[in-house]
């Protein structure tokens, strides 16, 4: 899974970035600091993994992970080429979501693009040139499809999805808002358009509002906004993020407790990207490796052996399963849990659940 991390010059997005990546990407009081997009590699946080673990002292223990991109700060113009726009554009269309940082602090000492605090200003300002930026895509696909479709008329159904998607960017929505019908939905994926990307919303807040919830007017202001698009929005203090990223766990989550603060940044992202995904993940446990592995929501048992190995998929029987709760519960015996009868054999119409420990069963 590859996320894009993007905001407006001088937001905390590198900061943001080293903070939960650990990756030294360079952090400065001035636009375009960020030219090339820096990329780090997160290990998803899941002590289910670790519990197997310890369990099975596994010679191998493999979390899953995120890949963030941080993309250089965009601004207005940024369609048109301004500030490197359309390189930086180009670097978004590869992620698979948007991180969109957004300031929601007042400090006179770091400068702002804009010369005032304003989260939904700023979140405008970005959205408008991804839509700019879709509309000329659209607008390209359009004119060739209308030429084909006088000679095609299956096509004729395509050219009214792509008038009515343009005709709603042009409204200044982002197109993740516009509600599909199927046929729509397939032209729009086919697409690949900036603002139909899933997105995630990260009010920024100083170091003063850390606790509390991360409360304040301008927070309040981002995730009324991202509610209209139904996007997921989360509040974060990058600054206290990159003061605990080099802490060792103990020591960090004493010093969240000690700040009033539930849970880290990249706690906090990582689990509003996979809600935003629809992501999940189901576990291998063994003395070989213990291993997360992620698959889509509904995703069933044949595919996510897929997930494993492509002979896994092509010869699956079935799949033997419990769920990580279970298997706790049973004292994280597995010869307890089939005692028991908790060990279920499933076939190919399985869907695969979050924290299911799986066993494939496949011909070679």
């Amino acid at each position: 899974m590859k996320l894009g991390i993007v905001g407006l010059p001088n937001v905390g997005k590198s900061t943001l970035f080293n903070a939960i990546t650990k990756a030294g990407a360079e952090v400065a009081n001035y636009p375009f600091c960020t030219i090339e997009p820096n990329v780090g590699i997160v290990t998803v946080p899941d002590e289910r993994i670790t519990k197997l673990h310890e369990i099975y002292n596994s010679k191998r223990t493999i979390y899953a992970t995120i890949e963030f991109s941080d993309i250089a700060g965009l601004v207005k113009g940024a369609s048109q080429g301004e500030g490197l726009g359309n390189k930086f554009l180009g670097h978004i269309r590869d992620v698979a979501a948007i991180v969109h940082v957004v300031r929601c602090f007042d400090d006179d000492n770091i400068v702002h693009v804009s010369g005032k605090i304003d989260p939904v200003s700023d979140i405008e300002t970005i959205n408008t040139e991804l839509i700019l930026a879709d509309m000329e895509v659209v607008e390209k696909r359009l004119q060739k499809s209308e030429k084909l479709s006088q000679h095609d008329k299956s096509l004729v159904r395509e050219v009214e999805a792509l008038k009515k998607i343009y005709d709603f960017l042009g409204e200044g929505k982002s197109a993740r808002a516009m509600d599909l019908d199927e046929e729509e939905e397939l032209v729009m994926n086919d697409l690949n358009l900036l603002s139909y990307k899933p997105i995630i919303y990260v009010a920024n807040v100083g170091e003063d509002d850390a606790a509390d919830d991360m409360q304040n007017d301008y927070v309040d202001a981002v995730r009324e906004f991202a509610a209209s698009e139904g996007a997921e929005a989360i509040a974060v203090c990058a600054e206290i993020e990159q003061e605990i990223s080099d802490l060792p766990d103990d020591e960090k989550a004493d010093y969240l407790d000690a700040m009033g603060i539930a849970e880290s940044g990249l706690d906090k992202l990582v689990k509003a990207s996979y809600k935003l995904l629809d992501l999940i993940s189901f576990l291998t446990a063994g003395e070989d490796e213990c291993r997360a592995w992620t698959i889509k929501k509904g995703t069933k048992a044949p595919q996510a052996a897929g997930k494993i190995h492509t002979d896994f998929e092509r010869g699956f029987i079935r799949a033997q399963t419990i769920s990580y709760d279970k298997f706790m519960e049973c004292g994280g015996s597995m010869a307890a849990a089939k005692e028991k009868g908790l060990v279920r054999d499933e076939g190919k119409e399985y869907v695969v659940q979050d924290g299911d420990i799986i066993t494939f069963m496949f011909n070679v």
